[in-house]
């Protein structure tokens, strides 16, 4: 503030009414501008600390919720490998004991399961195919009444026989 006193003590008034009245319409026009830009907000500064505080929070939190999601994709592909050996395993040996316990069901023939999809096995179908004895290959839905029962029995007795159970309820 003092500094501009001092600089205006070493200008000189205009000499002309010209010159003094182009100053005096330029101090209002700064006096209005400066009216229209409205009174300081003292508080800014701690309103600019405030928000910055909490931007940072902000910022902090997404970082954390982005690396936790990160996290949680990462276990997710664990689980799904996983989950793939483990189905496969137990597809695998639940079909090899159900095409030898169909077999002594039947006394003869086959049967296999078999996936619908390979490439996605965890979201896959599974197909049964059984030929009994005498008869060609065909899926589960073209065998009589009898076989079909007794082809679901040779399915439930591989599968407890992969994963035994305390007690069965047929």
């Amino acid at each position: 503030l003092h500094a501009g006193i001092d600089a205006l003590a070493e200008v000189e008034p205009p000499s002309d009414d010209e010159g003094r009245a182009s100053l005096e319409a330029e101090v209002a026009k700064l006096s209005d501008q400066i009216e229209k830009i409205g009174p300081v907000n003292v508080l800014a500064i701690d309103e600019h600390t405030e928000l910055e505080q909490r931007e940072s929070f902000l910022r902090t939190q997404r970082d954390d919720l982005v690396q936790a999601i990160e996290s949680l994709r990462g276990t997710i592909r664990k689980i799904n490998l996983t989950s793939r050996e483990l189905f496969r395993d137990a597809f695998n040996a639940v079909n090899e004991y159900f095409t030898e316990i169909f077999t002594s069901l039947f006394g003869g023939g086959t049967a296999r399961m078999q996936l619908l999809d390979e490439e996605d096995v965890l979201e896959s179908g599974i197909e049964l195919v059984a030929q009994p004895p005498g008869k060609k290959n065909q899926s589960i839905a073209l065998l009589s009444g009898g076989e079909r029962a007794l082809t679901a029995l040779a399915l439930l007795f591989a599968i407890f026989r992969y994963k035994p159970s305390p007690f069965c309820i047929l």
